[in-house]
């Protein structure tokens, strides 16, 4: 597809941001979705909508040829994608993009590998130009430990559990290829790191890069809970906790070559994030 236009949901989160870099470095033409009018993306073209809202949502969708979905932080976000790609399929969109997990399926024990099961199997009814991206862990949910990692340490329920963690600027490449070229459609993709690290892994590399000792702690579920209370609604943190006992129980260690096959390259080492965030990690 030459010269896309592409519309990017939550274009100022953590994905949709790098996303819209690595298409405008492909060509494409962008246009952000955004919620807060103040909050605009720069360079390129911002509309104001919101998922929930079936207008607004039809407003940004005119004339596009692609579209990247990304799932919002809401306990209904099943239901509200769902309507974005029917309204999507009415409009005649030629390409949809839709950011999954991995190790979706319906009949998962983790709430959030279940809503994006739900998510892929409608969208794979509507007759739609679909692809599924499923990352993993991602490696900037890290920044989230900011604080007490520039103190020496950041806790999880996650025991010695490797994860092929990746970096969101991986996922944004993925996807701007899928947006910009042929041969994607029907195709479901795990996107992953080059490698699966542990989390003490990941505190040597954070200490390597930031010059001082930062270490990991195991914690038991009810304790990462009991801290994390009061910055997290509560059915998020259940999902997060169930999140963790996934990778808890080695079920996230399966490595993957399509950030490499779909790019050009291979995808980013921990040790690339830890060295590109190091001056995050260290303001205490």
């Amino acid at each position: 597809m030459d010269n896309p236009t592409v519309l990017v949901t939550g274009a100022t989160g953590t994905v949709g941001s790098a996303l819209v870099a690595a298409l405008q470095e492909r060509g494409a033409t962008v246009r952000a979705m955004i919620r807060n009018p103040d909050r605009p993306v720069p360079g390129v073209e911002n509309v104001v909508a919101d998922l929930r809202d079936a207008e607004s949502v039809a407003t940004a969708l005119k004339d596009v040829d692609g579209v990247f979905l990304n799932s919002p932080s809401e306990p209904d976000a099943a239901e509200v994608q769902k309507r974005f790609a029917g309204i999507a399929r009415d409009l005649g969109v030629e390409r949809f993009v839709l950011l999954s997990q991995y190790g979706a399926r319906t009949d998962s024990p983790v709430r959030f590998l279940r809503w994006h099961a739900e998510v892929e199997e409608h969208v794979k009814g509507l007759g739609l130009d679909y692809t599924v991206l499923r990352p993993n862990l991602y490696l900037q949910s890290l920044l989230a430990f900011a604080g007490t990692i520039a103190q020496g340490f950041f806790a999880a329920p996650i025991g010695d559990a490797a994860v092929s963690a990746i970096d969101t600027r991986d996922i944004a490449e993925s996807a701007a290829a899928v947006l910009t070229s042929a041969g994607h459609t029907g195709q479901t993709y795990t996107l992953t790191g080059p490698r699966a690290v542990t989390h003490h892994e990941i505190a040597q590399a954070l200490s390597a890069a930031s010059g001082r000792e930062v270490v990991f702690h195991d914690v038991p579920a009810e304790q990462f809970t009991a801290a994390l209370a009061d910055f997290v609604p509560p059915w998020q943190l259940e999902g997060l906790v169930e999140d963790y006992a996934h990778y808890a129980r080695g079920e996230a260690a399966e490595l993957s070559t399509w950030v490499a096959d779909l790019t050009g390259r291979p995808a980013r080492d921990v040790t690339d994030f830890a060295r590109d965030h190091a001056a995050v990690f260290a303001q205490a």
